[in-house]
């Protein structure tokens, strides 16, 4: 045992691609024994992906940092036996394939509780385990679209922009994954017994929206995009081009906010009531950014009630000096004789081991655990 809070607990993970293994990672950042079930000869299909970091792709070895690997094919039923025998051990399940697929697998949860009945067991899926589109393939993007979200995001020619971050997978499905397993493992300390969690992406959507369907079922007000709030109707919640085509985000929705923007930006006193002519005053800012590049903007918005930056890159950013004085990046991906910095996880210091290398793990190379008929 080290001290970490999840310690001595034991995952298996069934999990491929992003959300499952993202929500594994941050499970064995905090401690816990991840043992990964794979694919024989080719494993996880993200392995494949480029670029490479090593043999397997940087995607694979980023979200698998820490964990082990085993590979199994599923389809032999004395391999399934053994993978048995190690779940009638393990603390927490997780898999990530259409509902019905583990059942027929002989390792469906009501199989696999009979042997264990403390085991926490999480399904993740895009519509899930119920429902007309339980069966239904999807990705991020059509989790977006189903939902609503994705219509309140427009570009300059009212079509939905696709957005930049996975937030379906992550949002939806690696994060509240994580929150319910550590949910059941604490309701297990109080009666003994695992669960099935059935954590849907799209379901967990709406809860980015709260605003929206606020606004819609008290009001009547259904939003429209581009035109809200937070989604580009307001000159305090906008993104504005500079004189060399870079661009500033500026959120400054509280009046103080508002009023130290301005003032930055040399707006011109009677442009600073938006109340009555949003766009006026939008067309305003944006003249007043635009004139300027970006190296201004930097030095101007030095106020800290600003709320306003320059866009920047992610190459930019992993060298800022707030992130890396943060240690973000302290944490090292091991792949050989590489290492690169780990993925940044929302996992606090506290929680996490000591040691800051740790390497991803290569297809197989923990099928030794197998014949150990479980965990020692």
């Amino acid at each position: 045992m080290n001290g970490q809070p999840l310690a001595g607990v034991r995952v298996l993970d069934f999990s491929t691609l992003l959300p499952g293994p993202l929500a594994t990672l941050l499970l064995a950042e905090a401690g816990a024994d991840v043992v990964k079930i794979e694919r024989p000869g080719s494993g996880d299909e993200m392995r494949s992906y480029e670029p490479k970091l090593g043999p397997d792709s940087v995607n694979f070895a980023l979200l698998n940092r820490g964990k082990r690997s085993l590979a199994v094919d599923l389809k032999d039923a004395r391999a399934v036996e053994r993978v048995r025998a190690l779940a009638a051990r393990a603390d927490v399940l997780v898999e990530q394939f259409r509902p019905g697929v583990m059942d027929r697998l002989g390792l469906g949860y009501e199989r696999l509780r009979a042997l264990n009945p403390r085991l926490v067991y999480c399904s993740i899926t895009g519509y899930g385990q119920s429902g007309p589109r339980a069966q239904a393939a999807a990705h991020d993007l059509n989790y977006a679209a189903q939902t609503g979200l994705l219509g309140l995001a427009a570009g300059a020619d009212g079509a939905p922009v696709v957005p930049a971050a996975l937030v379906a997978d992550i949002g939806g499905g690696a994060y509240p994954a994580v929150m319910n397993v550590l949910l059941a493992l604490r309701q297990r300390d109080l009666t003994g017994a695992g669960c099935r969690l059935d954590v849907a992406m799209a379901d967990n959507l709406f809860t980015f929206m709260y605003w929206a369907i606020g606004n819609g079922l008290a009001a009547g007000a259904w939003p429209l995009p581009g035109a809200e709030l937070v989604t580009g109707g307001s000159p305090r919640y906008q993104v504005y081009r500079t004189a060399d085509d870079a661009f500033v985000a500026a959120a400054p929705l509280e009046e103080k906010f508002w009023r130290a923007f301005c003032g930055a930006v040399g707006l011109d006193p009677a442009a600073h009531d938006d109340a009555r002519d949003p766009a006026a005053v939008k067309r305003a800012v944006a003249e007043r950014i635009r004139a300027r590049p970006a190296s201004h903007w930097r030095g101007a918005f030095t106020d800290p009630d600003c709320c306003a930056c320059v866009v920047q890159s992610v190459e930019e950013a992993l060298a800022d000096a707030h992130f890396v004085q943060r240690g973000l990046f302290a944490r090292r991906l091991v792949a050989g004789d590489r290492q690169i910095p780990a993925l940044p996880v929302p996992v606090c210091a506290p929680f996490r081991a000591a040691a800051l290398a740790a390497p991803y793990p290569r297809l197989g190379a923990d099928d030794a655990l197998l014949d150990l008929a479980g965990w020692a």
